[in-house]
């Protein structure tokens, strides 16, 4: 019997950690998927990083409180999955937030973004911005603009003195 809940605790500990731990976390109802939908979704995150499981909604609630994010308890309530990013916090947002769009039966419930409990709009929200990739060359096109109409107006007016020269 003690065997039992030393096994819960430390799952409870595990889940904890890994809120505490992961830059991004996104809860999800995965009712209505098939078995090759959720396995293509766990292969779509696995590809980018992201560990997807499933876990017991009072362990989780549990673990919410630990972690100090009692705001999510209010979600879990049915069956969920929970998808941990360590590294790239708009990855699992994204990833979800596409094949919800595909696939009408997975539901985007709630998240945690760097310890912040976030909704499901702004789990939405996030998934829209560009990628890390995207941003880096959005910034570096601002940077390179000024450089390149500098280079446009001296070649302008080398060209206007060369047509006065000629």
């Amino acid at each position: 019997m003690s065997s039992a809940i030393e096994q819960k605790k430390q799952i409870v500990e595990d889940i904890a950690d890994k809120l505490k731990g992961s830059v991004s976390t996104v809860v999800v109802d995965y009712r209505g998927l098939t078995v090759t939908q959720v396995t293509e979704l766990r292969k779509q995150l696995r590809e980018a990083g992201v560990e997807f499981k499933v876990y017991k909604n009072t362990l989780t609630r549990r673990a919410a409180e630990v972690a100090e994010l009692t705001g999510l308890n209010e979600v879990l309530t049915g069956p969920n999955a929970i998808a941990f990013s360590t590294e790239d916090v708009i990855a699992p947002a994204k990833i979800i937030n596409d094949f919800a769009k595909k696939n009408d039966a997975l539901e985007i419930k709630a998240g945690v973004i760097e310890g912040n409990v976030a909704s499901a709009e702004e789990i939405k929200a996030l998934a829209e911005l560009p990628s890390r990739e995207g941003l880096l060359s959005m910034l570096l096109s601002v940077l390179q603009a000024p450089i390149r109409n500098l280079a446009l107006a001296a070649k302008a007016v080398a060209d206007q003195k060369e047509e006065q020269s000629a």
